[in-house]
C-alpha cells in the first residue's frame, strides 16, 4: 500500500456529495470533442499504464449469471486508492427486439470511504475499451510490418476494432466478412472516407488469406469454430475478440496449438476464453508480463502469435479512469446526489421524518473536488 496524505474531515465530506453522473449523450459529446482518435490511443495508452501497476491491484475473475440466452456479468477490481465496477450483459438476439448486444455502466468509488465518485455510461465506452486493447497487444505481438487484417464479425464493435487498429498499430488494408451481408455494408458505409482499403470477401476462409492479422469478434453464444488451423499461415497475429464465456469459443483449438497463447487474467480467461477447450497445463502468458519485459512476445517474423482475449476489469478502470478525466477536462457531466446526506450521519430514519429536497451542486462545484 502507498503511503498518502489523509482526507481531512472536510474532504470527506466534499467527496461524499460529489458523484459525477455520465450519460450517454455525454459521452458521446467526450468522444466528438477529443477525437475517436484521441480516445482511442488515449484508452490504450491508459491500459498499458495500469497493466504496468498489475500487482498493485486486488484482481478477481469477473461474476458471471448465465441464461440461455446470455449473460449478466459483475467486473470488480481495487487498488489502494480506487474501487471500479463495471455490469454489463451480453445477448446476441437482443438486436431482434431493437436492444443492443450488450449494455453497460459503471462506477468509481474512494476506497477510503466508499464514497462514489464517477458513474458512468460503459456501452459506447466498452466497445473504445475493447479495440483499444486489441490494437495494443497487436502492437506488441504482431509482426511490425503489420498492414493487412481480416475482420470477421461486422457488428456494433467492428468500426472501432477497425479504427483502432489503423491508428494504433498502422493497419491500412481490411478484409472483411459477416454471415449477415447487412453488418458488412454498415460497417462499409460507416468506414468511408477514413483511409481503409475495404474488400468484402463471401467467405472466412477467403478473407483470411495473406492478411498480416485475423481479428474475430462474433456475438453468438455458441462453441463455434469460425477460424481452423488449415487458414493460419506463418507469422500471422490472430486476435479472439468474440469467446468471452463458457461455452462460446472462436477458434478451433488446433489454432492455439500452433504458436505462443497470451490472455489478460489466466484465470478467468481459462474458464470463458478459447483456451477453455484446452487442458489445465496449457502453456499461456499473461499479457502484462510482455509488456512488463518480464515474457518474450514474438519471437520471430515466422511465428504465430494468438491473443484469447476476454475482456477484464483493469481495461475497464483505465477506461473508467480515461473517462473521468476528460469529464474533468471538458466539464462534462452532471453532479447526482446517489448517496443520502444528512447532519447526523448515524440518523438514517430521520431522512424519512423531512421533506425530501434535491441537492446539486454546481459545476463549479464539482471541478473544485
Amino acid at each position: 500500500m502507498t503511503n498518502r496524505t489523509p482526507t481531512t474531515a472536510a474532504q470527506t465530506v466534499q467527496n461524499a456529495l460529489t458523484t459525477t453522473f455520465v450519460n450517454v449523450d455525454d459521452m458521446v459529446q467526450i468522444v466528438q470533442r477529443k477525437g475517436l482518435t484521441a480516445c482511442l490511443v488515449g484508452v490504450a495508452d491508459r491500459i498499458e499504464q495500469e497493466f504496468l501497476r498489475w500487482e498493485a491491484f486486488d484482481k478477481s475473475a469477473r461474476l458471471a449469471f448465465h441464461s440461455t440466452d446470455g449473460v449478466v456479468e459483475l467486473m470488480p477490481i481495487a487498488d489502494d486508492r480506487q474501487f471500479s465496477f463495471k455490469y454489463v450483459n451480453g445477448h446476441p438476439k437482443n438486436t431482434r427486439f431493437g436492444l443492443p448486444t450488450v449494455m453497460a455502466f459503471g462506477l468509481i468509488a474512494d476506497v477510503d470511504t466508499g464514497a462514489p465518485r464517477f458513474l458512468s455510461e460503459l456501452t459506447l465506452t466498452t466497445a473504445i475499451r475493447t479495440a483499444a486493447m486489441s490494437a495494443l497487444a497487436a502492437k506488441k505481438l504482431a509482426r511490425p510490418a503489420s498492414r493487412t487484417m481480416a475482420l470477421i464479425g461486422n457488428g456494433a464493435q467492428s468500426e472501432f476494432q477497425a479504427l483502432a487498429f489503423r491508428d494504433i498499430v498502422g493497419i491500412d488494408t481490411l478484409h472483411l466478412f459477416d454471415v449477415d451481408p447487412a453488418a458488412t455494408a454498415k460497417l462499409v458505409s460507416n468506414l468511408q472516407g477514413q483511409g481503409l482499403t475495404l474488400k468484402v470477401f463471401a467467405s472466412t476462409a477467403e478473407a483470411v488469406k495473406g492478411v498480416d492479422i485475423i481479428t474475430t469478434v462474433t456475438a453468438d453464444k455458441t462453441n463455434a469454430t469460425i477460424i481452423t488451423p488449415e487458414m493460419i499461415e506463418p507469422g500471422m497475429h490472430v486476435n479472439g475478440v468474440g469467446g468471452d464465456c463458457p461455452g462460446k469459443t472462436e477458434l478451433h483449438r488446433g489454432v492455439l496449438e500452433l504458436g505462443a497463447v497470451f490472455c489478460e487474467f489466466e484465470p478467468q480467461s481459462r474458464i470463458e476464453g478459447d483456451m477453455q477447450q484446452m487442458p489445465a497445463d496449457f502453456p499461456v502468458t499473461e499479457f502484462w508480463r510482455v509488456l512488463a519485459g518480464q515474457a518474450a512476445g514474438r519471437v520471430s517474423d515466422t511465428q504465430v502469435t494468438v491473443f484469447d482475449s476476454v475482456g477484464f476489469a483493469l481495461e475497464d478502470f483505465a477506461a473508467l479512469a480515461f473517462m473521468q478525466d476528460a469529464a474533468r477536462e471538458l466539464g462534462i457531466g452532471q453532479p447526482i446526489v446517489l448517496v443520502p446526506q444528512s447532519e447526523d450521519p448515524k440518523n438514517l430514519f430521520g431522512l424519512l421524518r423531512t421533506q425530501p429536497t434535491a441537492k446539486v451542486l454546481p459545476i463549479a462545484a464539482k471541478q473544485a473536488a
